[in-house]
C-alpha cells in the first residue's frame, strides 16, 4: 500500500517546491485517500489556519482533511487575534510553530507568506497569496489525471487573468510535461519570475503559450480552465478588468473548438455569465465540482507527507 513520503523541502509555499516524483506521489495519495483504500493517523496533531483572504473550500477541505487524518484544527482569524493588530509576522510565526504542527497561511503578499516560513520551526503551507495557489493546481491534476488516466503532453488552456492559478498551472505544468496555454489580454500575464522558473524547469520555452486570442488557445486543447477577472483586494479594479476581458468568456463557442473529449475547469467562486456561462458550467464536459472536491483529497495527501 502506497504510503507518504516526508518531502525534500520543510514548507510549500510554491509549486516550485516540490519535485515531478512528489507531485504525482500526493496525487496517487490522494487518489487512495478519494477511494477510502489510506488510512493515516494524524491524532494529536494540529493544523493552524491563518487566512487574511476569505474562503470556503480552501478553509473548508483544510479542516474536514485534518479531521480525516484524526488531527485538530486551529482558525486564527486575523480580525479576533494579535495578527490584526499589527504583531510581527517573526513573532507570531515563532509562537504559533511551538503551538502548531503545521501551519496553511491565505494572505496577500507572497513575501508575508515567505517570511511566515522563515520564521517557523513547523511547516507552512500556502493555502493562497497573490502569486501562487499550488494546493488548487493539485488539485486541478488530480482531476485532469482521473479524466484522462495520463498527464504528460495534455493541453491546458487557461482562459482569463494570468493570475494565481495561472502560475502555479504554469509551474505544475513544466515538471508534469503538460502544455499550458495562456489566453490573456495585454497587461495581465504571468508573473515572469514564474515564467522563467517553468522555463528552468523544462530546459525550453515549447510547453508554454501565451495570447490574446481565446479562441486560438482553446484548439485542440484537452482542458479549458477559467476564473474570475477581479481577484480579492482587487475590488478597484473591477470596472476596468470587466472592459479589458470583454471576449474571455468560456462560452460554447470556445468549448466547441476543443478536443471532443476536452473538459472544463474553474476553481470557484465562479460569476455566472461573465467569465463562464452557466450552460458551460452545468454542461456534460464540466468536472468544476469533481474539482473542488479533490481539493480535500490532495490536503489530505499533502498534510500526511509533513506528517511522515
Amino acid at each position: 500500500m502506497l504510503k507518504p513520503i516526508k518531502l525534500a523541502k520543510d514548507h510549500f509555499l510554491s509549486s516550485f517546491d516540490l519535485t515531478k516524483d512528489e507531485i504525482n506521489h500526493i496525487l496517487n495519495l490522494a487518489k487512495d485517500f478519494k477511494n477510502k483504500d489510506l488510512n493515516v493517523n494524524a491524532s494529536g496533531k494540529v493544523l493552524g489556519l491563518i487566512f487574511d483572504k476569505s474562503s470556503t473550500r480552501t478553509r473548508v477541505s483544510f479542516q474536514v482533511a485534518m479531521t480525516r487524518l484524526g488531527g485538530t484544527t486551529i482558525d486564527l482569524n486575523p480580525t479576533t487575534s494579535q495578527i490584526g493588530r499589527g504583531e510581527p509576522i517573526k513573532d507570531t510565526a515563532r509562537v504559533l510553530s511551538r503551538y502548531c504542527d503545521v501551519m496553511a497561511i491565505r494572505t496577500f503578499d507572497h513575501s508575508d507568506l515567505e517570511e511566515y516560513a522563515k520564521w517557523s520551526s513547523k511547516p507552512v503551507i500556502n493555502a493562497l497569496t497573490d502569486l501562487e495557489h499550488p494546493c488548487q493546481a493539485l488539485a486541478d491534476f488530480l482531476t485532469i489525471k482521473e479524466e484522462f488516466g495520463r498527464l504528460e503532453n495534455l493541453v491546458i488552456t487557461f482562459v482569463g487573468d494570468g493570475n494565481n492559478v495561472a502560475n502555479s498551472l504554469i509551474l505544475c505544468g513544466a515538471l508534469l510535461g503538460v502544455k499550458i496555454r495562456i489566453a490573456c489580454p495585454k497587461g495581465f500575464q504571468p508573473n515572469k519570475d514564474i515564467i522563467s522558473k517553468a522555463k528552468q524547469i523544462r530546459g525550453n520555452d515549447d510547453f508554454l503559450t501565451i495570447t490574446n486570442d481565446p479562441s486560438k488557445a482553446a484548439l485542440d486543447a484537452n482542458v479549458l480552465y477559467t476564473d474570475v477577472w477581479t481577484s480579492m483586494g482587487e475590488e478597484n479594479q473591477k470596472d476596468e478588468k470587466d472592459r479589458e476581458f470583454n471576449g474571455y468568456l468560456l462560452d460554447q463557442s470556445l468549448v466547441n473548438k476543443a478536443k471532443e473529449d476536452a473538459i472544463v475547469l474553474h476553481c470557484l467562486p465562479a460569476y455566472r455569465g461573465k467569465e463562464i456561462t452557466n450552460q458551460v458550467m452545468e454542461g456534460e464536459k464540466s468536472r468544476i465540482f469533481d474539482q473542488a472536491e479533490n481539493r480535500l483529497h490532495v490536503q489530505q495527501a499533502l498534510l500526511s507527507c509533513f506528517f511522515s
